[in-house]
């Protein structure tokens, strides 16, 4: 599912993710996330190396901060016990202050 939301920059923000077998909670046997900011770097962090939270039975969390400003891209992605992949965009507006 692909969404778009603004926020306003230095925002924090909890990306998250929620993976399912048969509309079950199921825990991917990796899940990776990444970040791709407006300035084209493209940051991943691994569930493996505790980069990603398990918050409960397939739902997995990064907290950010928005600290540049346009478009931002990023991908949940879980291989082994569940492959599945969701992605999304966010827009970091400019402060007029």
């Amino acid at each position: 599912m692909t969404t778009t939301n603004k926020y306003d920059l230095n925002d924090s923000l909890r990306l998250s993710s929620a993976f399912t077998v048969d509309h079950v909670p199921t825990d991917p046997t990796e899940v990776t996330l990444e970040v791709k900011n407006p300035s084209g770097t493209t940051t991943t962090y691994l569930y493996s190396l505790a980069e990603v939270t398990r918050e409960s039975a397939g739902n997995f969390y990064r907290d950010i901060i928005l600290d540049d400003t346009g478009i931002w891209y990023f991908r949940f992605e879980g291989s082994g016990a569940v492959v599945a992949a969701d992605e999304g965009q966010l827009i970091v507006e400019r402060s007029e202050f």
